[in-house]
């Protein structure tokens, strides 16, 4: 019984093999982020005093999001400060990745 233990123990970090199923549920959940994203875009309203024109706009503008107390602002204000951290992290563990 001990050696079943250990023997999945090795495969929940990283000795086992890699199935196809990890990755597609991965790129799904990704999909979803993105479409989430997209989504909230189109029914978010932003304020009148702060439009942002391009993407480089976004970001100072998105502050005054949450101001409104609706829902959809206040989803894509934390989708937009979100989805920044979670790139910085995956780029991060990548880096940090030994070769061997």
């Amino acid at each position: 019984m001990s050696s079943q233990g250990s023997k999945r123990f090795r495969t929940y970090h990283g000795h086992g093999e890699v199935r196809a199923s990890r990755y597609i549920v991965l790129y799904v959940g990704q999909l979803c982020w993105v479409v989430l994203g997209a989504y909230l875009s189109v029914i978010a309203m932003w304020p009148s005093t702060c439009t942002p024109e391009n993407l480089l706009e976004v970001y100072p503008c998105a502050m005054r999001l949450p101001e409104s107390g609706n829902w959809p602002e206040a989803a894509l204000f934390t989708w937009l400060w979100t989805t920044p951290i979670l790139l910085l992290l995956e780029i991060s563990r990548r880096m940090g990745k030994n070769k061997d």
